[in-house]
């Protein structure tokens, strides 16, 4: 009797499955397993997903809880743990505080907003810098001297940005005048 093979599964478009949220399952060993390779992946790997600016979620295996968002905070924590931390000690204790007030919502908007705004900063600076630095090359270190070294038309692009996240605290902490107790912001006087 002649044996019968099965004809390969087709393989997806890659045009659909680039566009496709990514799915990782989290397993109870801590395990992060990668449904679109079929293979164990890292925090390592998730980070370079998060630079790669790719579509994923992650799901905890048994229950299909989104833990995402836990992912991305084991992340910042191995971050700040190691090499040069971002947030000072002064600026985690500024967050906490904001935890559980009424202002918490808005803070978290205005971090988002502020990040963004950020982002764009450093797009409009990597397109001005063109033909001068490797973009990938670009380390803390490089943005520092970059910075240091520029004209001052960008100087004051960065004063700019600068003083709209300076009056937006300030309008945050006009608007703390309606909270009292607002966490960050000393009690008004009497």
């Amino acid at each position: 009797m002649p044996s019968q093979r099965r004809a390969p599964a087709a393989e997806p478009d890659a045009s659909s499955t680039a566009h496709a949220t990514r799915v990782l399952k989290k397993y109870p060993n801590r395990r992060l397993y990668d449904t679109r390779t079929s293979s164990y992946i890292t925090l390592a790997d998730v980070k370079q997903m998060v630079l790669g600016a790719e579509d994923f979620e992650v799901r905890d295996a048994k229950t299909g809880e989104d833990l995402t968002r836990s992912i991305l905070l084991q992340i910042i924590l191995e971050e700040e743990s190691g090499g040069v931390p971002m947030f000072s000690q002064e600026a985690l204790a500024q967050i906490i505080r904001f935890y559980g007030h009424a202002m918490q919502g808005l803070m978290g908007t205005m971090l988002e907003k502020n990040l963004a705004a950020f982002a764009e900063l450093q797009g409009q600076l990597l397109a001005q810098s063109k033909g001068l630095y490797d973009p990938k090359a670009l380390s803390p270190e490089m943005w520092t001297q970059f910075l240091s070294g520029q004209a001052p038309a960008l100087q004051n692009l960065m004063n700019s940005y600068v003083e709209s996240s300076r009056a937006m605290l300030e309008k945050m902490q006009g608007a703390g005048s309606l909270f009292p107790g607002m966490p960050g912001f000393p009690p008004t006087r009497k």
